[in-house]
């Protein structure tokens, strides 16, 4: 029995000691994820920068090949021959489809032999023409003398007359003959469809053995992509902005010259290639208040293709002594913007602060601080008004757009 007192002394004497040393440290201070023992917060900080940048434009754009032309039939027939790899770049002149010329072959030489019959016809013509002349020459002083009737003059000049009509006749005939021989040589020409220009041949709309005619539409189309065209719309107002920054035609056509235009491909990736401005279509949208402007670009080995998307920028102009923050260190609130600023002793105070525009991953700051002045741009869940922090330069600050 003394044995068994003492066991169960010994076990609750253990589980009183557990239980106070709990107690003990649920009464132990707790230090901030991030804290110094002495209560200041680790944090990032990057010092508000100021100088002249760039601001940019962003508008959606549309790729287009500068010049497309659809090849068609121009005369009816079943097609017998494809000679292009569709999508591949083909030459103007080039064969892309050929119709069978069989028909238009038997109709040219029809009507080169009725031009032969013409020329023959117009030969003999003039032949009994200049018969008639030597008779009226040659009755005409005879009537004078009286040694030939006057009945024998008149039918000669008759005859001559009506020889005259006949060569008018049959120079008629050849030029309707040649018309003739000059439009079935034009139709034999037409079954060859043949590019009109340089550039990428697309898919073919209709196969070998195909009847066309020509209201069968597009056989296949055919687009120079280099340089390719870029269809981007800008506001009225962005319009009218830059074009009154240049007050005189020979300052726009300047500005426009020199503007140089970016663009983000649908990879998120940026063309290696700047494009300049090409035109600003004639008139305003009536329904979306936006001009269509097109751009170029140049398109070495032909990689864009018309129907493309992308994202077309430009700088339309400079901000003078901008002050820059990263925007990870401006908090939004209730439409509002603060950052966390920390000053020379190392204690924060949020500030209210008015943005301007974005400039790739730094705000412009219109109104709230001053250069040089430090902000929080990581940690800035960890402190409060009038904290001490621990202040750390800014590891992942990247300049750009």
């Amino acid at each position: 029995m003394n044995t068994l007192w003492k066991y169960k002394f010994w076990i609750g004497g253990a589980v009183c000691l557990v239980a106070v040393g709990l107690v003990i440290g649920a009464m132990r201070p707790k230090h901030v994820s991030g804290a110094q023992p002495g209560g200041s917060a680790d944090v990032e900080v990057v010092q508000v920068e100021q100088k002249d940048i760039p601001i940019y434009g962003e508008w959606i754009g549309t790729l287009d090949g500068f010049t497309n032309a659809d090849v068609r039939a121009q005369v009816s027939g079943y097609l017998v021959r494809q000679g292009y790899q569709e999508g591949a770049f083909v030459k103007k002149g080039q064969l892309l489809f050929e119709i069978d010329p069989r028909p238009f072959q038997a109709a040219l030489d029809q009507a080169k032999g009725q031009l032969a019959q013409a020329t023959a016809q117009l030969a003999n013509a003039e032949a009994v023409q200049r018969r008639t002349e030597l008779d009226v020459n040659r009755y005409t002083p005879l009537a004078k003398e009286q040694a030939a009737s006057q009945q024998d003059l008149d039918n000669a000049i008759q005859n001559n007359l009506a020889a005259k009509a006949t060569v008018g006749t049959a120079a008629a005939q050849i030029q309707t003959a040649e018309a003739a021989v000059e439009t079935t040589r034009i139709n034999l020409d037409f079954t060859r469809l043949i590019s009109p220009i340089d550039g990428i041949a697309g898919q073919a709309q209709l196969q070998v053995g195909a009847l066309v005619n020509p209201s069968s539409g597009p056989v296949t189309s055919v687009s120079t992509v280099d340089p390719i065209k870029v269809y981007f719309t800008v506001s009225e107002p962005q319009y009218l902005a830059w074009r009154k920054r240049f007050p005189t035609e020979t300052t726009r056509e300047a500005a426009d010259k020199n503007l140089r235009l970016e663009l983000v491909l649908a990879d998120g990736s940026t063309y290696p290639n700047t494009g300049t401005f090409y035109f600003a279509d004639r008139q305003v949208n009536e329904s979306t208040g936006a001009i269509r402007i097109a751009g170029l670009f140049p398109n070495p080995g032909n990689i864009l293709r018309p129907g493309g998307y992308g994202k077309v920028r430009a700088a339309i102009r400079i901000q003078q002594d901008a002050l820059l923050v990263p925007q990870r260190a401006v908090s939004e609130l209730q439409g509002g913007y603060q950052v966390a600023v920390v000053d020379g002793e190392n204690k924060v105070s949020i500030r209210t602060v008015t943005v301007g525009d974005r400039v790739g991953n730094q705000w412009i700051i219109a109104d709230g601080l001053k250069r040089g002045e430090r902000v929080v741009a990581e940690g800035i869940q960890k402190v409060r008004p009038g904290a001490q922090v621990n202040p750390k330069p800014f590891a992942a600050v990247t300049q750009g757009r």
